[in-house]
């Protein structure tokens, strides 16, 4: 059984002091990963955790305050780098390089950050109760160009961009010198250039 539908192996029961971005808890009978959190106090009232959450079962996220006399079940979490072989219609295939062990995350786990993964490259892997719930995205990933413009003469004032196609499939902007074949640094967070590998 699955423990995203148990919830009797909880590591203990704590206050919302204790909540800290990317840790798991039992919220409404569902696992939820804590993305956001900030300590709130009003005036002299008791003090609040304002949290926004990523259902792990359903991959809605929701923005939730807990009280300070509310008690919290922290479920126990790992996280082990895989790495990523392929996709098919049972979902993204991470494989551990010691066992061989193939793990594999649904689509609606990875969401839009499937756009990062790169086939042969290792990633994070956050494991609840031993089970992987989500990729946790490296601050940058290196991807080879597929497509590529060339670089029209003329255009070499300033810091022009062009657009080119990495091996994930997206488009990003690079520097007019980025040709088909190499490999490029591209940020995570905002798809933004980092540099040339090769």
């Amino acid at each position: 059984m699955s423990f995203l539908h148990r919830q009797e192996k909880v590591i203990n029961m704590a206050s919302p002091t204790d909540i800290r971005k990317g840790r798991v808890i039992v919220y409404q009978g569902a696992p939820h990963l804590v993305l956001e959190m900030l300590h709130r106090t009003q005036g002299r009232q008791a003090g609040f955790v304002q949290t926004t959450m990523r259902n792990l079962q359903s991959g809605s996220t929701t923005t939730t305050k807990f009280r300070s006399t509310d008690t919290i079940d922290f479920l126990h979490t790992t996280t082990q780098k895989l790495e990523f072989s392929y996709k098919d219609s049972d979902g993204y295939h991470f494989m551990d390089l010691e066992t061989y062990e193939d793990s594999v995350l649904t689509s609606e786990m990875i969401g839009e950050e499937d756009c990062f993964l790169v086939e042969g490259n290792s990633y994070d892997i956050l494991l609840v109760e031993g089970e992987p719930v989500r990729l946790q995205l490296p601050a940058s990933v290196e991807a080879k160009v597929i497509e590529a413009p060339e670089a029209l003469r003329g255009d070499t004032a300033g810091n022009v961009l062009k657009p080119v196609t990495i091996s994930t499939g997206i488009t990003v902007q690079v520097p007019l010198f980025i040709k088909k074949g190499d490999v490029v640094k591209i940020s995570t967070s905002d798809r933004s250039y980092l540099g040339r590998i090769q």
